[in-house]
């Protein structure tokens, strides 16, 4: 698996990548952000390692340029900005994970495998799973791993993909948000609603025509999420 690592702290970008290479992970290092949109660019990586205060072009900057780009790599932002703010806007900008600092190398190690599993393994269709999932006009193919709204491609990161098709796979289960954690980061839930409550709603942002009233994603009010139908 090969990795990007935007860090402008030499210290903590050596730790990081002598550790995860020592793990089996090919690592690439940036240390400003242009340097990391034009790495981007010519290359192609399993997943992304951000840090946000850096020189040149900030990371916020880089994570919207990635995604603008139309790639679903999983992007894993490292902080110190610890703020439920900062937190909220990294995750609605589309990163699959918000890991702050000061950080254990272990945790991060966690977070990598745990966000290029969900991207790879548990997008894979099962041997008995329909390649075609539906609800309404809205249809995921699990073989070309695309999903369209009325015939219109709808792009979204690996995280809200998963979420997705959690939810086509079973249309009649209701899932708390403890679950939904468990199934899509693959981690302990710890009781922060925030990464789940934002990719609910970058999620309805895009395969809702009305996001404040869902028919897709509905809300099971005191319980949680489940599958609607498409029609109001």
């Amino acid at each position: 698996m090969k990795l990007l690592l935007v860090e402008d702290d030499p210290e903590i970008s050596a730790m990081l990548r002598d550790f995860l290479t020592g793990e089996g992970f090919f690592v690439q290092t940036a240390a400003d952000g242009e340097d990391a949109c034009a790495r981007f660019t010519v290359e192609s990586f399993d997943l992304v390692l951000l840090d946000l205060m850096l020189p040149k072009r900030g990371g916020i900057d880089v994570l919207r340029a990635i995604r603008a780009s139309g790639s679903t790599v999983p992007v894993l932002i490292l902080s110190a900005r610890d703020s439920d703010s900062d937190i909220t806007l990294g995750l609605g900008l589309g990163a699959d994970d918000y890991i702050t600092k000061p950080f254990s190398v272990s945790q991060v190690l966690a977070r990598v495998k745990a966000s290029i599993r969900r991207s790879t393994v548990y997008t894979k269709p099962a041997a008995d799973a329909p390649a075609v999932l539906r609800a309404g006009d809205l249809v995921m193919d699990t073989a070309a791993h695309t999903v369209s709204k009325g015939g219109q491609p709808v792009e979204l990161t690996a995280k809200e993909y998963a979420i997705l098709r959690l939810l086509l796979e079973h249309p009649a289960r209701v899932y708390t948000k403890a679950q939904l954690y468990a199934a899509v980061w693959d981690d302990a839930y710890l009781g922060d609603e925030n990464a789940v409550n934002v990719h609910i709603s970058r999620l309805r942002s895009k395969i809702e025509d009305d996001p404040k009233h869902p028919v897709y994603l509905c809300t099971v009010w005191g319980i949680g999420y489940k599958l609607g139908d498409g029609h109001g």
